[in-house]
C-alpha cells in the first residue's frame, strides 16, 4: 500500500455507520448539544450539524507554474542536432498546471482559510469558492511543507462563517467525524466515520507527523478540507490516504488541529515556521540495545551524537541519554521526539526527561533557532544534496563552530547519504567559501558542478567532495 495526498481525482464511497448507531442508542448521553436534538426529532439525522459546519468549507481552485525535468539527452549536441531541438531544451522549460482542493474558513472577519501546502504549492492564480457559490481570489499567507498546512486570505471577504477549532488532544478512538471537502471536483461533500486511532506516523517520512486516522470516505480533492467533530468544530485537515488505486479504502489522515492551529499563529506572526532545535542525532532505543542497557523498556529515543554548542549540550543532555519524555509528554521513538521539538518554536523552554544508566534525569533546554529548508528543496542548492534538510545554525558564544549550516536530517539511500553527509554535520564553507545561512549555501553551491564542504562532525573537521 502507498501513501497519497489528496489533489487528484478518483471515485467517492459514502459512509452510513452513524444512523444505525444512533438507532441503537448507542449516542444516547449527551455528547454535546447537537446529538440530543438529532435524536428527539425520532429519525436520526446530520443534516443540523452538516448545516452549521459546511458553509466554513470552500473549494480551492488553483492555477500554478512548475519547471519541467531537465532532459539529460539534450546535452549531446548531435541529439539536439538531429532532432532539431530548440535553444535551452536541455534546462527543461515552465508548464502550467492547474489543480483543485479545499479549505477551512477559521476567521471571517479576516478571511483567512486553513488548508493544505500542497494544494496551493506552485500557486500563481487561487480561486476560492463558497457554499453559496460566490467566489473570491485568495493569495498565500504562509506554507509550510514540513506539516503540509498553507493559510490563504481571501480578498474583500463579506459575510462568511467560520469554523471554531475543536481540542484535537481531547479526541479519542472512537469519536465520530464528518469529513467535508470537494472530491473529484464534488463540491461540498459531506461524508461521516469514526476516529480509526491517534498519533499515526510513517505517512511521510519527510514531515512532521501526528495524523488523526479516519474511515470517514476521503478522496483526492478533499485535501485541506475539514475533518469535524460532533459538536460542529475542526478536530483535523484532511491531508492524506492509504490506497493502491488512489481511492478511498477507509483509511484517511488528518492533521490534528492543535498542530494545524500552532503552524497557523506562526505562519501569521512571521511567515513561515521558526521550528526549533534541540542539536541532537538520535534513532529508536530498540530491543537490541535495550537489552545492552540491561534494561527491558524499549520506549525512547536514543541520543547518538549532540551538536556542540547545542541546546541539549547546553541543558546537560549527554551521548547515551535515552530521551523518554518531552514537556511531560511520553516519546516512544526517534520520530516522535523529532514531532515534538520541531513543532516547538525557536527560544522555547522545554523540559525533557532521559534516562541515564538506568535512572531518570530531568534538564530544562532553550532551544536554538533554526531556518528550516525542506528535503524537496534541497535539489535546487545542488543534485548531491538530494534528500538532505538544512538550518541556519548558531551556536553558543563559547562553541568553537559560531556560524554554519546544520545539516538537520539525510534520507536514507539519498544522494546526500551517498555522498557522506550524516545528521547533525556543520557546513563551515563551500569551495573555501565561508558559509553561516541557507542563503550562503545556495549561493556557493550554484551552477558548481563539485562542492567541496568542509564540514565539523563532533570534534573532527572533514572535507566532503559532492557531486
Amino acid at each position: 500500500m502507498s501513501s497519497r495526498n489528496l489533489s487528484s481525482i478518483t471515485l467517492f464511497k459514502p459512509a452510513i455507520m452513524l444512523g444505525a448507531l444512533l438507532l441503537a442508542g448507542i449516542a444516547a448521553a449527551p455528547v454535546n448539544a447537537i446529538v440530543p436534538e438529532l435524536i428527539s426529532r425520532g429519525m436520526p439525522t446530520l443534516a443540523p450539524l452538516v448545516d452549521k459546519a459546511a458553509p466554513a468549507v470552500v473549494s480551492i481552485a488553483v492555477q500554478g507554474t512548475v519547471q519541467a525535468p531537465r532532459n539529460p539527452l539534450m546535452d549531446d549536441p548531435f541529439f539536439r542536432r538531429f532532432f532539431g531541438a530548440p535553444p535551452g531544451a536541455a534546462e527543461g522549460g515552465e508548464r502550467k498546471v492547474r489543480s483543485a482542493g479545499s479549505g477551512v474558513i477559521v476567521d471571517a472577519k479576516k478571511g483567512l482559510i486553513l488548508t493544505n501546502h500542497h494544494v496551493v504549492e506552485n500557486a500563481d492564480e487561487i480561486l476560492v469558492t463558497l457554499t453559496d457559490g460566490r467566489t473570491f481570489d485568495a493569495k498565500v499567507i504562509g506554507s509550510d511543507e514540513g506539516t503540509d498546512i498553507a493559510v490563504i486570505e481571501l480578498d474583500a471577504p463579506k459575510d462568511l462563517v467560520e469554523m471554531n477549532f475543536a481540542d484535537s488532544d481531547k479526541a479519542k478512538v472512537g469519536d465520530f467525524v464528518l469529513a467535508i471537502g470537494n472530491p473529484f471536483g464534488l463540491q461540498h461533500t459531506v461524508t461521516s466515520g469514526i476516529i480509526s486511532q491517534l498519533g499515526r506516523t510513517g505517512i511521510n517520512r519527510d514531515g512532521y507527523e501526528d495524523f488523526i486516522q479516519t474511515d470517514a470516505a476521503i478522496n483526492p480533492g478533499n485535501s485541506g478540507g475539514a475533518l469535524v467533530d460532533m459538536s460542529g468544530e475542526l478536530v483535523g485537515i484532511n491531508s492524506a490516504i492509504f490506497s493502491q488505486s488512489g481511492g478511498n479504502i477507509g483509511i484517511g489522515f488528518a492533521i490534528p488541529s492543535n498542530m494545524a492551529r500552532a503552524i497557523m499563529e506562526q505562519l501569521l506572526e512571521f511567515g513561515e515556521v521558526r521550528r526549533g532545535l534541540l542539536g541532537v542525532s538520535i534513532t529508536d532505543f530498540t530491543k537490541d540495545t535495550a537489552e545492552a542497557y540491561g534494561m527491558k523498556d524499549t520506549d525512547g529515543a536514543l541520543v547518538q551524537e549532540i551538536v556542540p554548542g547545542s541546546a541539549a549540550e547546553e541543558a546537560g543532555i549527554e551521548v547515551g541519554d535515552v530521551i523518554v519524555e518531552v514537556d511531560g509528554k511520553q516519546v516512544t521513538g526517534a520520530s516522535e521526539l523529532r514531532n515534538a521539538v520541531g513543532l516547538k518554536r525557536s527560544g522555547d523552554k522545554v523540559k525533557v526527561k532521559v534516562l541515564r544508566e538506568g535512572k531518570e534525569k530531568s534538564f530544562t533546554a532553550t532551544l536554538s533557532s533554526i531556518e528550516s529548508i525542506s528535503l524537496g528543496a534541497a535539489n535546487d542548492i545542488h543534485p548531491g544534496l538530494e534528500g538532505a534538510e538544512f538550518a541556519t545554525y548558531a551556536g553558543a558564544a563559547d562553541s568553537f563552530v559560531s556560524e554554519a549550516v546544520l545539516v538537520n536530517i539525510v534520507e536514507q539511500n539519498s544522494p546526500a547519504a551517498m555522498n557522506g553527509l550524516r545528521p547533525n554535520d556543520l557546513i563551515t564553507s563551500v569551495n573555501r567559501v565561508r558559509v553561516s545561512s541557507i542563503q550562503d549555501l545556495t549561493a556557493a553551491a550554484k551552477d558548481q558542478p563539485v562542492l567541496l564542504l568542509r564540514v565539523v562532525r563532533g570534534t573532527r573537521t572533514l572535507l566532503l567532495q559532492i557531486r
